[in-house]
This record gives C-alpha cells, structure tokens and sequence, in this order.
C-alpha cells in the first residue's frame, strides 16, 4: 500500500444557518488520483477550501505524510505542498505566461534585479512538463485558448514542487481532444508520485483515470471504493441516495403548429444562410464542435448581433434586439452562467428578480409581496438549495446557481427557451431534476432550443437535432435517425460539399 500523503479526519464546517461539512473524512496516498464525487451542494469545493487554507475547519483535524498541520492561510498550504487549480482560472490576462507562473516569488539576481533568464528557463521546464512545447514564455495569457490556460495553472501548481494538486472540474470547458491530454497528464502526475484530487461530475474521465473515489452527499461523507470495484449505476446512487432509473424522461409530442421561423440568418465571417423552424413543445437539439457555430447561433436568435441579415419570427413578431426577443418570448440561458447569466454580487433573491422588473412594477414601485411570491416559486419548484434567498448568489453551488439562471427567465414565461450547455457542471441529480423541468415546460407548450456538448443528453432529449459545422448547419437527423456516430461524421465536415 502507498504512503498516506494526506488525511483529513472527521472536518466540519458551519457557515451562518448552515453545516457545509460534518464530519468528513478522505485520504489520498502517494501515486493515487482520487475522484471526490457528490451532486453540487455536497460539500466538495468547502472540503478543498479548507485544505487549501481559504477556510478554517469548525473541527476536525489534517495530517501530511502523517504529521498533524494546522493550515493557516492559502500561501502555507502551497508551503506544505498542496496546490488547487480551481473551476475559474487564477491567471491574469494581460501578463505574460512566465509573469503569471512566477508572480510574487520572481527568480532575481544581486541588488534585487529580476533575473529574466532564469523566470524564462524555470517557465520552459514546467512548460514542457505539461506538454506546452510549443508555447512561449512570453505569450500573453489573454491570447491562449482555455485548454492552454487550464495546463498553465497545472504547470504553475507544479512550479510550487506540490505533492497534492486539486482540481476542480477542469475538463469542464474543454472539448474531448484536450480533456484527453489532460487526463493523459493527471496520469504523468500520479507516476511521479504525486497524489491528485480530482473533482468531476463526468463518470467516464473517473473511470478512465481515477484510482478511487470518496463520496459526499449533504455535506456528510458517504464512502469511498477502488474505482476498478464500482460501476456508474454504483456511482450515482452512493451520490445522490435512490436509484436514477430514467435519466431522460420520456418524449412528448410537439405540435404541428409553429413556433419559431429562422429564415436565411446570416452574420458576416459567422453564420451562414442558417434555415429552420422550431414547433411548439418541441426540443431541437443543437451539436457541433467548438468554435462551429453553435453559441453564435444562440446569440443572433436573442438578437445579439446588429450587422444580422435575415429574419427571426416568433409567431409573426420580428426579433432584432434583446429588449425585442424578451418581448417575443425568448428566453437566453447562456453557457457562462457566471460572466453572462447571473450578477455574482447580487443575492439569490434580485438575481431571480431582474429580467421581471418591468413586469412587476406598479406606477414605477416594486410590491415586496409580489417579489416574495415570484423568488418563493421558483426556490421551491427548482428545488434551489439556499437557506435564504438574500444570501449572495456567488455563495451557492454549480448546479444551484445554474437553476437561479434558469427560473429568472422562466418568471417571463418564455415562448422558447434556448439552453447553452444547460448541465454543464451539474451534478447527475441536478441534471435529471433540469431534464423533468424541460419536460414539464414542453408539455405546456414551450419551445427548447438546447446546444448541448454531451451526445447523451442530444440524443436523449431531442425531436430533433441540428448539427453546425463552420457556421452553417451541416445536417438535420431526426431522432429515429440521429446516432453519435453520424453527428460526429456531419460536425467534422463530412457530408460538407467541397
């Protein structure tokens, strides 16, 4: 058996009215990559904010290579060997690869002078440690893709000689090609010795890599077991306490009637003559690889984009602006649920408010009873964790978060919904509660436009689904007729003439 590089035993954590931890305990060994499972909310993220010194334990004790820690502070626990690369990258854009992976601890010579060649030499070695051969020292963060970013933290994080990495969903906004080199990467890492915490929501990357798992589920630890002993089906049910039989509810029939007219949308160097109508009650499906147009295409139904040629109608009114889509009954829940979907410093409470205000208002004043009535609502039927609607909306969860989005904009009782990536980063209770809630909206007539990343949920959810290659649709597969393998062919170009 390996060395216990780290163990955490019986760690509690309270924050006001609520008891993030109780009692949890998880041990990572050298050459170990240990998945630490649970649905949003269960307490994954506060457990590594107490071993990354960002919280301190209401109890509970650490021990490194058997020696009892107190973690005072995040830049003692890089001291003891422990580095966390979170969901939201710790990089600064306009500064340099090397500036960033050397920031506040820069290699200098005498009387203090930076020493450039070495900072460019030691960056090199992480670098190519990460398998970032090609990429110079001196790019500027703010033009590397995400894949790129996410391997310049891992190499910063090794730069500090860590034992223990975290890493907190990274493969979340990654395409499958590079969340494969990355995983091949956490598995370099686990062959020197080091012991990596992987927190994830995708099953397959757990059993690709991991060795282990530790369960939470409501901020209780469950259990752990070798990975090579568990299925999936023994996965979910340790995370979430019941069976998941039916993932994907059942399909309903759409009507005949019409919806939504998409005519001839053309935006320069972005979409091409894109055609299509969606029917009331209907979910389309929209697939794609990265940078195929699939975002583009949320963002020019929502009237995002002024320079569109086209049209958008929904049930004859014409979509050109947002304060116009709004008013024609689209609703945009965007990928990017932090940057573009919620305001962060907001609670729970006005976030769910805000696209309403209009709606809401008599003679220019907000009723309290009203508002309370509306955030009630929707806390109670999508089932939205938080123990009071005014606490900041940064402080809840993914998942949690995911459904403020997601119940703002159904308070304006949309016509048609479009979803971008509606379950990324959710939990797989939280995704079958948002596959039910899109069933129960279909049946009462709404639309769903849904571009989705994950070929289970296009598959399971869809009548229909649209498959974009370099901003034009390459192909329309009904469901009797969609298979993974065909919007694979039809995303990469094939069947593309020329």
């Amino acid at each position: 058996m390996s060395a216990a590089l780290l163990e955490m035993k019986g760690i509690s954590k309270e924050f006001p009215g609520v008891k993030a931890l109780d009692n949890v305990s998880i041990q990572v060994n050298q050459s170990e990559i240990l998945a630490l499972l649970g649905e949003n909310g269960a307490g994954k993220s506060t457990l590594m904010k107490v071993l990354a010194g960002v919280y301190q334990p209401n109890g509970g004790e650490i021990f490194i290579n058997d020696e009892k820690v107190m973690i005072d502070g995040p830049k003692h626990s890089q001291n003891l060997g422990i580095s966390i690369i979170y969901q939201e990258f710790n990089l600064i854009p306009h500064m340099s690869v090397s500036e960033n992976i050397f920031i506040g601890r820069e290699p200098r010579k005498t009387k203090g002078v930076l020493d450039r060649k070495q900072i460019k030499q030691e960056t090199r070695k992480w670098l190519d440690k990460v398998g970032l051969t090609q990429l110079s020292p001196d790019f500027l963060i703010a033009d590397l893709s995400v894949a790129e970013q996410q391997l310049v933290e891992i190499a910063k994080a090794l730069s500090f000689n860590s034992k223990i990495i975290i890493m907190d969903e990274p493969t979340a906004a990654l395409n499958d090609e590079e969340t494969n080199k990355l995983l091949a990467i956490m598995k370099e890492l686990k062959q020197q010795g080091m012991g990596v915490i992987f927190i994830t929501h995708r099953l397959e990357e757990v059993q690709a890599v991991a060795d282990t798992i530790a369960v939470l589920r409501d901020g209780k630890y469950i259990g752990s077991r070798l990975v090579k002993d568990v299925t999936k089906h023994d996965m979910v049910t340790m995370m979430v306490g019941r069976e998941l039989t039916d993932l994907f509810p059942e399909k309903g029939s759409p009507s005949d009637e019409m919806a939504l007219e998409v005519k001839n949308v053309t935006i320069p160097n972005v979409l091409h003559n894109i055609d299509f109508t969606v029917k009331k009650g209907e979910i389309v499906g929209v697939a794609g690889l990265m940078g195929s147009g699939r975002t583009e295409l949320s963002r020019a139904l929502f009237g995002l984009y002024k320079n569109m040629k086209g049209s958008v109608k929904v049930d004859s009114k014409v979509v050109n602006s947002p304060r116009s889509a709004i008013d024609a009954g689209i609703a945009l829940v965007t990928d990017d649920r932090k940057q573009e979907g919620l305001v962060l410093g907001l609670s729970v409470y006005e976030n769910l408010l805000l696209p309403t205000f209009r709606k809401i208002s008599m003679f220019g004043i907000l009723q309290k009873r009203k508002k309370d009535e509306i955030v009630n609502r929707w806390v109670r039927e999508l089932k939205i964790k938080v123990h009071d609607p005014k606490v900041e909306v940064r402080t809840l969860s993914g998942g949690n978060q995911q459904k403020v989005v997601l119940g703002k904009w159904l308070q304006m009782n949309p016509k048609i919904l479009i979803l971008n990536e509606p379950t990324r980063g959710i939990d797989v209770g939280a995704k079958a509660e948002i596959y039910q809630i899109m069933k129960r909206l279909t049946n009462e007539g709404i639309s769903i436009i849904m571009i989705s990343s994950e070929m289970p949920e296009l598959l399971g959810l869809s009548h229909r689904i649209l498959v974009m290659n370099e901003g034009r649709i390459a192909a329309e597969l009904q469901q009797n007729e969609a298979t993974q393998e065909k919007i694979f062919y039809y995303a990469s170009g094939g069947g593309m003439n020329g």
